[in-house]
């Protein structure tokens, strides 16, 4: 299994695009940005979006990549897989012909988007994937994800605090390669990061034990502005823990 950084960061900067992860080119993880690391044939020939949260960092992508179906002739449709009050809140606030056009609608006869709602902790397929969505604990409806493709995989936590049953439910998963976790903050900022429901390198260095054991943790989401002084925290935590780098393809096997 190959997982493609797009994005890497909890915002944009020079250079820094915000949080989306291609899987095996067809599967998107979140989709903060899209386009930015994509070429037009790249773009058309992803399948699914597995959507966290319906906050911008993570759907923006996603909005313009519904467009670029849209426009391309392409007749199949772009699926947007995610929690039902996620899907419910995308729908109303962002496909709702004020933000951006109805693409679960138009074009007509061959709508470029359609949305899949997920129940928590069920077990679905993406293409050759299989995955399990479980909440996690952030400012609004929220998941990380559990993917699989039979032999490996990986878990995806989203935005969140501390949180358990993602962790309990990878722990009953057999073959997880690596975890890949958020932090957006350094840990002077913890008082932001409590309200924001976020992690910070003090509280990842917590959930750890948590974690599926002896495998890498992989960090994503960190704030631009803090980069340096949250990744230098994460340094000192010791172990296998990285923060990924943006455009790097990660094979899980």
């Amino acid at each position: 299994m190959n997982i493609r950084v797009l994005g890497a960061f909890g915002n944009e900067g020079p250079g820094q695009r915000p949080t989306a992860f291609l899987v095996n080119d067809r599967t998107l993880v979140d989709a903060g940005s899209v386009a930015g690391g994509l070429c037009l044939s790249e773009q058309l020939a992803i399948d699914e979006v597995l959507l966290t949260h319906a906050h911008l960092d993570h759907l923006v992508g996603a909005a313009y990549l519904a467009e670029t179906f849209a426009i391309s002739g392409t007749p199949r449709a772009l699926t947007i897989a995610a929690l039902t009050p996620v899907v419910e809140a995308v729908r109303t606030g962002i496909f709702n012909n004020t933000v951006w056009p109805d693409f679960s609608v138009i074009p007509s006869g061959s709508p470029a988007v359609k949305f899949r709602p997920l129940v928590p902790e069920e077990e679905y397929r993406a293409g050759d994937l299989r995955v399990i969505p479980v909440p996690v604990d952030h400012s609004v409806p929220a998941a990380g994800f559990i993917v699989h493709d039979g032999t490996s995989g990986f878990v995806y936590s989203g935005d969140t605090g501390p949180t358990e049953a993602l962790w309990r439910a990878a722990k009953m998963i057999r073959g997880i390669r690596a975890v890949l976790v958020e932090c957006a903050f350094p840990n002077r900022l913890r008082d932001l990061a409590n309200v924001s429901r976020h992690m910070t390198p003090e509280r990842i260095q917590r959930e750890r034990d948590k974690m599926p054991p002896d495998v890498p943790i992989l960090v994503y989401h960190v704030k631009p502005a803090f980069f340096v002084e949250t990744a230098d925290e994460l340094a000192r935590i010791g172990g296998d823990i990285a923060v990924v780098s943006q455009d790097k393809v990660y094979s899980i096997y």
